[in-house]
């Protein structure tokens, strides 16, 4: 009770409450503009934080992912072009409402189903999160080693375009983070004789880098989206209830899927609604109506993003694995206000832990007062002229990236990395899978070298622990089963081929 008691004191100070409804609002203004992301709107928010306590930090990341996630759906609906990327699996099924004159309907649900989701998770996170500590005490240099490995393949396993792609990808992140002399052997790496790159470079700066400057940069290259004539909707949030109660079933299983996608590292939110949005049509007893304004989908998909995003806090804060890209830029800001992620943060923090579950919940419960208002100014946001936007997210890079370090190089490594991002995306590369080898390199290195150093240079305690075995066999497993998947058919096919050429 004490801990609770102290939580509820972090959290109601004026500084974290005036955080949490200006985090809110910006968010839901960022995500209901076509072409910004909830990550994007992270990482601009990252050189703030800067100036603020831990745990009003911690709250604007948390209050400006959530409302960002919901509000992605607004354009989606309206326009027929999803805010975010998690707003893209159903975008065709809420444009169909509006095309039908209902678009309050479909604006509605991802309104109430993400509230409800987003506190789904919360439970979620609190529940799991806690029991999931006690047993990482017990770990060594060993299973988190083989953890950061598993880490790092479970996030190209579950790319949504090519695993080789996202490998290469990742494996670019790896370099990045090797460069510097803040290693094990404390060496200069990949310096090139620079002191600025002495430190390393600023994992802070890189991700507004390949997030922010490179959204700008594809907006630029692509025509801007039509305008929406204003209008007055009906009522937002009449009859989701009947539809809570109708579709009660896959509201449920939407949470589960996200839940259980929001704990595997690089997964995140997108990957959760394109999931459950096809788990919704497959079981449906009425799959011919999807796309055509059917509510089935959207209920389901709309609970699992949210969902998905509180739950990927639970690798985040227990082993520094971020969860999706909206956490590993949540990761850095932890260690920039000493909030380390680990088991231990769970024992020496329990009062910070418990107040970022209160702001979870506060942020999933104002989404509802605060989207219906969103949704109802829509039309004065998404006519703000795209350059005016664009020229305002650079300033901030610039200006956020120099306040983070005090040097101009960091405006630098922002711009370069940019292009990077930009690069990236255009070819097919993960951005998702780059920015976890970046975050994660220094773990996975510190952990292999401290492991060496403690066995003498032997292997066999990598493998000679039960828990470390066990992390062995499901890294090679995820690491061999591609391969095997690729195989397989092949083999299959032999025969075939063989029995029609007789």
């Amino acid at each position: 009770m004490d801990v609770i008691a102290s939580s509820f004191q972090l959290i109601a100070t004026p500084e974290v409450a005036l955080v949490v409804l200006l985090s809110s609002i910006y968010g839901l203004v960022i995500g209901c503009i076509p072409g910004l992301s909830a990550t994007m709107a992270t990482a601009l928010l990252v050189p703030i934080t800067f100036y603020l306590s831990p745990i009003a930090a911690v709250a604007a990341i948390i209050s400006s992912s959530a409302m960002a996630i919901f509000s992605g759906d607004i354009p989606g609906t309206l326009l027929r072009i999803p805010g975010t990327p998690a707003s893209a699996a159903y975008t065709q099924e809420a444009y169909a409402f509006t095309k039908r004159g209902e678009p309050e309907i479909a604006l509605g649900a991802a309104l109430w189903f993400s509230a409800i989701g987003g506190i789904v998770g919360t439970l979620a996170l609190v529940l799991i999160a806690p029991s999931l500590a006690e047993l990482a005490l017990e770990f060594s240099s060993y299973e988190y080693f083989w953890l950061g490995c598993l880490g790092l393949l479970c996030a190209t396993l579950v790319s949504s375009g090519s695993q080789t792609k996202a490998m290469a990808a990742m494996l670019v992140g790896l370099l990045v983070s090797c460069v510097g002399m803040e290693n094990a052997a404390g060496t200069p790496r990949f310096t090139f004789g620079s002191i600025d790159l002495l430190s390393g470079i600023d994992v802070i700066a890189v991700l507004v880098g390949v997030f922010a400057v490179a959204e700008v940069m594809r907006a630029m290259t692509t025509p801007p989206p039509p305008k929406l004539p204003r209008r007055r909707f009906g009522s937002i949030l009449g009859g989701q209830w009947a539809l809570t109660l109708r579709y009660r079933w896959q509201m449920l299983r939407g949470n589960v899927v996200g839940v259980i996608i929001g704990v595997l590292p690089g997964a995140g939110a997108d990957m959760a609604a394109w999931v459950s949005y096809a788990i919704s049509k497959r079981f449906s007893k009425t799959p011919e109506k999807f796309g055509t304004g059917h509510a089935e989908g959207l209920v389901e998909a709309g609970a699992s993003n949210n969902a998905s995003l509180a739950s990927g806090w639970v690798p985040s804060l227990l082993f520094g694995i971020p969860g999706d890209t909206i956490t590993a830029i949540a990761i850095g800001v932890l260690y920039m206000k000493g909030l380390n992620p680990g088991p231990t943060l769970f024992t020496q923090n329990a009062a910070s832990m418990y107040a970022i579950y209160w702001i979870f919940l506060v942020a999933n419960i104002i989404m509802i007062p605060l989207g219906i208002m969103m949704i109802r100014g829509t039309s004065y946001v998404l006519e703000v002229p795209r350059w005016a936007i664009m020229a305002s997210v650079l300033l901030c890079c610039a200006v956020g990236a120099y306040a983070v370090t005090n040097s101009p190089f960091s405006i630098l490594v922002v711009a370069a990395f940019g292009v990077v991002g930009f690069t990236m995306d255009r070819f097919g590369y993960s951005v998702a899978a780059f920015v976890l080898g970046l975050v994660m390199g220094p773990m996975v290195e510190q952990n292999f070298v401290t492991s060496l150093i403690k066995s003498g240079g032997s292997l066999m305690p990598f493998v000679d622990r039960p828990v470390a075995a066990i992390l062995a066999m499901l890294t090679i497993g995820a690491l061999v089963a591609p391969l095997v998947a690729r195989l397989l058919p092949q083999r299959a096919d032999r025969p075939a081929s063989a029995s029609s050429g007789k």
